[in-house]
């Protein structure tokens, strides 16, 4: 499957190299940042599946700063450039079909640390996006990066996301990271803030068992939080080091507005993601 899921993608980077120009694709071109995920979650009143699917094509045709992505995903979350921790799958959030859609576009690096990307997601619809990620060494057993997303789209005009990471090494094994997001658009004028502050064992052989505490929040809702909880979540390969299954369990107190009271329950989800 990896192998057929690999060839598909190269053809079809071999594909949209040859809309720009005669170089041939051997001469440098690669498939890289490959990942087809399928997310399981249940929850008391609701299960719910998503597949997603990320990579990036370097075309010769488009010369060594400009690449090419697809993919299918969230496009909230792909046009306002989440970090990962607090995609929906990786939140226990429900997905439904609905609301994943295919995207498409074409990237230059201004910068090593910069770059601008023009793409369409589902129905023709475009966006642009201007990144910016710095890393900073704090020290020996300190590292902290910073990221800044501007984006445009037709419904929400401009938009900004900002996220900052400070990770510190306790251990050999073991670390702590608190990661904070910020995001806002010139439609909603509602900046919404997620945290995640978590413990990150290692248990060799690519095994991780975390513990995340999890908080969001949003103007003009009413409330101070409008979820938070904790979960705990245990990452191995499957297969190789290539197919790398995930299992998550969690218990959230959401409220979205001060109309209603907290519903809190347990969650519990399960992914698989082949890297090609």
């Amino acid at each position: 499957m990896r192998t057929s899921v690999r060839q598909t993608a190269l053809w079809l980077a071999r594909g949209v190299d040859s809309w720009f120009g005669d170089k041939p694709f051997s001469d440098g071109g690669s498939v890289t940042e490959g990942r087809l995920g399928l997310s399981l979650l249940h929850r008391p009143d609701e299960d719910s599946a998503s597949v997603r699917f990320n990579a990036r094509f370097r075309l010769p045709n488009l010369e060594d700063k400009a690449y090419v992505f697809v993919g299918r995903d969230n496009p909230r979350e792909v046009i306002s450039d989440q970090p990962g921790a607090f995609t929906r799958p990786q939140r226990l959030q429900p997905e439904d079909r609905d609301q994943t859609s295919f995207f498409a576009g074409v990237g230059v690096l201004l910068r090593e640390s910069t770059d601008l990307r023009v793409g369409f997601r589902g129905g023709l619809k475009p966006y642009v996006q201007l990144r910016y990620r710095q890393p900073l060494m704090l020290g020996n057993q300190k590292l902290a990066e910073f990221r800044q997303t501007f984006f445009w789209t037709v419904d929400d005009h401009l938009g900004s996301t900002t996220a900052v990471s400070l990770e510190r090494a306790v251990h050999a094994d073991l670390a702590v990271r608190w990661l904070v997001s910020g995001t806002v658009t010139q439609a909603s004028r509602r900046l919404g803030v997620s945290s995640n502050l978590g413990a990150y064992r290692l248990f060799g052989q690519q095994r991780q068992l975390a513990v995340e505490l999890i908080a969001t929040a949003e103007q003009h809702t009413g409330v101070g939080l409008t979820d938070y909880g904790v979960q705990a979540r245990w990452q191995q390969p499957v297969y190789a080091d290539w197919l790398v299954g995930e299992v998550l369990v969690g218990h959230f107190w959401p409220r979205a507005n001060d109309s209603v009271p907290r519903d809190p329950g347990w969650a519990a989800g399960l992914s698989l993601t082949l890297h090609f």
